[in-house]
């Protein structure tokens, strides 16, 4: 928990300072209540008193209590603002960090478990600032304060309180003994809930295609029953504390008088008697301010050991470095725009034996179309997914524009990439802002440079006001004349704008979250609009016409020609027709070439491609 504490900001700790000197005062205030209370006392049972004074010391504690509340206020008011603008922090690292994951980290954490990183696990942390500083500063600062004062008011009845501190010790570290395990595994239960829940909803249409809701229900429940039981056991030994919290409490306070009626009972003089009432009075208000502070330690133990673990969580996100390091190279080779080449190239994926890729060696120039084709599994997309530096090759080189990509800086090599996947993915927003994604003004900022608000200070929470009002501006995107007119180019060469055309608002008509009100062929025509905005070197399209039909994939194809003649295109392809007229075919089969040439060439010397081609074309168009 003390790692984390790393990232706090300079006027966080500034205010964290100050909130230790108020709290220092809010206990002065307490403590001075029973001094008070015993002149009070004093006065009341000294005869000839008069009432002027017992008011004026009735006075002093009204002004105290007052002090206190103050303090009490300013304390919460300071931790609070600590507390949001430390995990708005938090969550922004960890928002960053993510984005800097490749494939391999993404699998080592789960989609799940960053998600509870990013919120559950900050919200400890949160609440924990938030309560816990108030209650780790004061509850030392009372306990000791509160011990002085008692010190030498007498013996029987300081014994008294050390044996109940005692017992308030011992069951503390009994219940934390047991709670701290079941709260470790609390944080990876929530994960499993987490993980759940978003493969039900992410695949609630084959759920119910395949009537498997019971099976799910079964699935939730037995997760959810572990969590569940988990925080029962955790909740009960909390709970247990306050009864034998109370309990301590009122036992000691029933032994302080009943040692002091002993004391007064044999007290000689009436003096004697006054003073031993008095100090009664005096020492069971210090008594009960050293348990309290033994209180407000045990409700410390409550919180921290879910913020420990939720701050090692968090840390292990932040202090994670990704697989792939960027390089510092910006520019390729002269003479070389547009080339990819693959030298003696193997690939295995992270954590495992199996070769994906075994020798690929194959070189595109600018302009050309390269295909990739083989059987499933074969490893066409793991190929292409090495270009953009998804991952980095286990032996051999990659090269873009005569440079190994792994001494490209990642934003200037992907700079050069348009690239569509498998699954296309939408972002909320309007039909422009996905197809101008990551090319609109302050996409390419680098997030480095960026210096996070401090929510602590005024201008930090106008800042964050500004970078809000910004993000949701995003969805209805301001663009300019020549900006539309290359969103409208980019989609008639997806034939995309034949759809937009007939949705209300055209291209400022709402995407959802996911493309869920869009079909899944929109969905692909408009993220090969959006890679063919950009106007790349080389555009990449992993399986990205299968969800198009015969005469859309046609005539993507030819526009492509048209209108990104220049531009180098590698395409993954299970169907030949979409790849017939490539200027080279790769073929590949257990992650070995197997074949390389144009389609002529292939029928007659590749017999893996001849045996696709016999599968899925008529023995008229294979002569054709």
């Amino acid at each position: 928990m003390f790692r984390i504490s790393r990232y706090l900001s300079k006027t966080e700790i500034g205010q964290l300072i100050l909130s230790l000197a108020f709290i220092a005062g809010q206990v002065f205030f307490d403590l001075k209540l029973p001094d008070y209370m015993s002149s009070v006392t004093k006065l009341v049972e000294t005869p000839g008193s008069r009432m002027a004074d017992i008011f004026k010391e009735g006075g002093k504690m009204l002004l105290v209590s007052l002090g206190s509340v103050v303090c009490a206020i300013i304390v919460g008011y300071l931790t609070a603002r600590v507390g949001a603008s430390f995990s708005q922090r938090l969550r922004s690292l960890e928002f960053r960090k993510v984005e800097s994951f490749g494939p391999a980290e993404m699998h080592r954490f789960s989609t799940a478990s960053l998600i509870t990183r990013s919120t559950n696990d900050v919200t400890q942390i949160q609440m924990f600032i938030t309560m816990g500083v108030l209650l780790i500063f004061r509850a030392p600062i009372m306990a000791v304060w509160a011990i002085v004062k008692i010190a030498g008011k007498g013996f029987e009845w300081t014994a008294a309180t050390a044996i109940a501190t005692v017992i308030v010790l011992l069951f503390v570290i009994i219940v934390m003994a047991l709670v701290m395990p079941k709260f470790r595994s609390m944080q990876r239960l929530t994960d499993n809930i987490n993980a759940v829940a978003r493969e039900n909803l992410t695949g609630l249409r084959v759920v119910r295609a395949y009537n498997a809701e019971a099976y799910q229900e079964n699935k939730f429940s037995k997760v959810n029953d572990e969590l569940t039981n988990t925080q029962l056991f955790t909740t009960r030994a909390m709970a247990a504390m306050n009864p034998v919290m109370s309990s301590v409490m009122n036992g000691l306070g029933l032994s302080i008088y009943w040692i002091g009626a002993y004391l007064i009972k044999d007290a000689m003089l009436p003096a004697d008697k006054l003073t031993h009432f008095s100090n009664m009075v005096v020492f069971s208000s210090y008594a009960m301010q050293v348990i309290m502070a033994f209180l407000l330690l045990s409700m410390v133990f409550v919180l921290w050991p879910r913020a420990d673990v939720s701050a090692q969580r968090v840390l292990e996100v932040l202090g994670t470095e990704p697989s792939v390091i960027s390089g510092s190279q910006e520019a390729g080779l002269p003479g070389h725009a547009g080339e990819v080449e693959f030298r003696d190239v193997s690939f295995a994926y992270p954590g495992t034996r199996d070769t994906m890729l075994s020798d690929v060696s194959f070189k595109a120039r600018k302009g050309q179309t390269v295909a990739f084709i083989g059987s499933t599994g074969s490893g066409k997309s793991t190929l292409v997914n090495l270009v953009p530096r998804f991952y980095d090759v286990t032996d051999g080189q990659v090269l873009v524009d005569g440079v190994n990509v792994r001494d490209y800086d990642l934003k200037a090599l992907r700079d050069k990439i348009g690239y569509v996947p498998q699954q296309s993915v939408m972002f909320k927003g309007t039909v422009a802002s996905n197809v101008t994604y990551g090319d609109r003004p302050g996409d390419k900022d680098d997030p480095k440079e960026l210096e996070l608000a401090d929510t602590s200070t005024a201008k930090g929470r106008k800042r964050e006001a500004a970078l809000i009002a910004a993000s949701g501006a995003a969805e209805g995107l301001d663009l300019t004349p020549e900006q539309r007119s290359n969103v409208r180019i980019a989609s008639e060469v997806a034939q995309a704008d034949e759809f937009v055309d007939r949705m209300d608002g055209g291209y400022d008509a709402p995407i959802a979250q996911g493309g869920s009100n869009v079909s899944g062929g929109q969905k692909q025509r408009l993220s090969i609009a959006r890679a063919v905005y950009r106007h790349p070197e080389i555009m990449i399209f992993d399986d990205s016409f299968s969800a198009l039909d015969f005469k859309t994939d046609r005539a993507v194809r030819d526009a492509l020609k048209r209108e990104a003649g220049d531009a180098t295109r590698l395409i993954v392809a299970q169907r030949v027709g979409t790849i017939m007229d490539a200027d080279t075919i790769v073929v590949l089969d257990d992650g070995r070439v197997v074949g390389e040439g144009t389609h002529k060439e292939l029928l007659d010397t590749c017999e893996v491609y001849r045996q696709i081609a016999q599968s899925q074309l008529t023995p008229d168009e294979l002569a054709g």
